[in-house]
């Protein structure tokens, strides 16, 4: 009899206060001698750029803390793969001590990345040979703009499943699909042993069997470990899987873990500080309502277009007066949120509107949660170029009456496609995610344009 002990995380985004614990604990089991192997695995979304550190890194910080938790795969999420520019994914791996699988993501000309492989088999002390696959989340309206192509899961599984067969005894899954893609994976591809999944920040604590197939998540933030005991007999079968889930609140902390924790804030927070972005004048201080007027005609300069559209929830903080750091734009606009251009035909733009309008008031204090959404509200809307007669329910654009019949141009953001609230944008909008810049940038570079930081001059 062969036993494993199998160890997961998923969806840490850069969740770095947990490290400390996370850590300590992934090292004491792999050095478990009560079994025959240990194995640790990640399922994606590890790295988040709200956090100061990964932003100041590009993921790097990551990636160092990632190599001392001593993993033997890893996938990616869709926070690795959209949220950061095609060239920084390209180069986030170059110094990780651990593999990435991923077999349904090319490059533009179809090739693999170099970064990583489709899958990977690894054999045992006792020669059981475990395959192992990686998924991330099929998103080609968002990975396709960034010159990625995403492949379809099914056409995925369907071409490589074939290639492997004979070549492994157990079959496990990392994947960044959500829970309930990862129920279709169990239905329909029976040959699978386990799924260790992400994305959807599902808590399942001992585990969900569907047919033959184990699934295990351990929801977010690296609130859970993972921990997976594994028997495998004398010819190489798989007899039994038990998930289990532990609290990280549960793990001891030591002296020092909490100077360590903010420790990767502050040095973050150093760098980011040290790259000016723009000198804001005097109307700025402590006015969200200007950071939100710049920032509509940041995102409407961007996407060329001449109406635009933001929720206050967004803005975390007002910008302030005065120097303005990559640090303050960090701490006001976490979001890893990309800029759209929608088109519209004028009865769309109207229904539209109207449909922001009726929802206005339920949205001001509506708590909000993922959609890569870091603030706490969705807030009131603001809009740039449109005005409202609420009345007579008309719908003016630059000044005029909307014309039903032309077709007009309105930048948003991604969130907006995604979230339920506007099915105008998403069923009839003709939408372009625009890329590589994400919501921040894209309104520092346009901040850094207009109120360029004036040069002191030195004093002879």
């Amino acid at each position: 009899m062969e036993t494993l002990r199998i160890l997961h995380t998923n969806d840490l985004h850069s969740h770095f206060e947990h490290f400390p614990k996370i850590g300590r604990y992934l090292k004491k089991a792999q050095a478990d001698k009560s079994v025959s192997e240990v194995y640790t695995f990640d399922a994606g979304d590890f790295m988040d750029r709200s956090h100061p550190l990964s932003d100041a890194t590009e993921g790097q910080a990551n990636i160092e803390l990632m190599n001392k938790f001593n993993y033997d795969a890893i996938t990616i999420g869709n926070n690795e793969g959209i949220s950061n520019p095609h060239w920084i994914l390209e180069k986030l791996f170059d110094h990780a001590d651990f593999p990435v699988v991923l077999a349904n993501l090319r490059e533009e000309d179809e090739s693999m990345p170099k970064w990583c492989t489709q899958d990977k088999i690894i054999t045992t002390k006792k020669e059981t040979r475990i395959a192992l696959i990686g998924l991330t989340a099929a998103y080609p309206m968002t990975y396709g703009p960034n010159h990625w192509h995403v492949k379809m899961l099914k056409n995925t599984m369907d071409d490589l499943l074939p290639k492997l067969e004979g070549k492994y005894d157990m079959l496990i899954m990392l994947t960044h699909i959500g829970l309930r893609m990862d129920r279709w994976l169990s239905k329909n591809y029976p040959q699978i042993d386990l799924i260790v999944g992400g994305h959807s920040h599902d808590l399942i604590p001992n585990g969900e069997k569907v047919n033959n197939t184990w699934i295990t998540q351990t929801g977010k933030w690296g609130n859970y470990v993972g921990d997976i005991h594994v028997e495998i007999s004398d010819d190489h079968k798989v007899r039994k899987i038990t998930p289990t889930t532990v609290p990280v609140a549960s793990m001891p902390e030591v002296p020092g873990d909490e100077e360590v924790i903010q420790g990767y804030r502050e040095k973050g927070k150093e760098i980011l500080e040290q790259q000016t972005v723009a000198e804001l004048p005097e109307k700025f201080k402590d006015d969200k309502t200007a950071a939100i007027q710049v920032s509509l005609d940041a995102i409407a300069n961007f996407a060329g277009t001449d109406l635009a559209m933001l929720s206050s929830g967004l803005f975390l903080a007002p910008f302030k007066a005065g120097k303005l750091t990559k640090y303050d734009m960090q701490k006001a606009l976490p979001h890893p949120m990309h800029v759209v251009r929608s088109t519209l035909k004028g009865t769309d733009l109207w229904r539209l509107v109207m449909e922001i309008e009726k929802n206005r008031h339920y949205l001001e204090h509506f708590p909000l949660q993922g959609m890569s959404f870091r603030g706490k509200i969705f807030g009131q809307m603001y809009y740039k170029g449109i005005k409202v007669d609420h009345r007579r329910r008309i719908v003016y654009v630059n000044g005029k009456e909307i014309d039903p019949e032309k077709e007009y141009q309105i930048a948003g953001l991604d969130h907006y496609v995604l979230v339920p609230f506007f099915p105008t944008l998403s069923i009839i909008g003709d939408n372009e995610f625009l890329f590589p810049q994400f919501l921040r940038e894209v309104i520092s570079d346009y901040l850094a344009k207009n109120y360029p930081v004036k040069q002191e001059v030195k004093k002879k």
